[in-house]
């Protein structure tokens, strides 16, 4: 791909993610609500918490692909590295957790 393409197409996905986030301001502006019904703030606890748990799990796969792969190349040359290669591939899972773990915090304050 292109450098332009990626850029238009970067340029895109903002406008998009703005119209998306911006939309149901506008729709609420537009039907007269009440100046509180920003202050409610559910749906962002609920979106962050989603973001949190998905980019955590996102990263934890793409840590766990890389460890798993080298450690299944270091356990074939050395088979008593088994145990460390573990160990590390329990650390990458974690932060799958960590995720998690943010994001119930984040629920709880609701």
């Amino acid at each position: 791909m292109s450098r332009d393409k990626l850029s238009a197409f970067l340029i895109g996905t903002i406008r998009l993610c703005a119209a998306w986030l911006l939309l149901p301001a506008v729709v609420w502006a537009a039907e007269g609500s009440p100046a509180g019904a920003f202050k409610d703030s559910t749906g962002l606890a609920y979106i962050g918490a989603g973001v949190a748990v998905g980019f955590a799990c996102l990263a934890s796969g793409y840590a766990v692909a890389k460890i798993g792969s080298s450690a299944i190349g270091a356990v074939s040359e050395k088979p008593e590295l088994m145990g460390r290669t573990l160990v590390f591939l329990g650390l990458a899972e974690g932060i799958a957790i960590y995720g998690l773990i943010i994001a119930i915090m984040i629920l709880n304050k609701l």
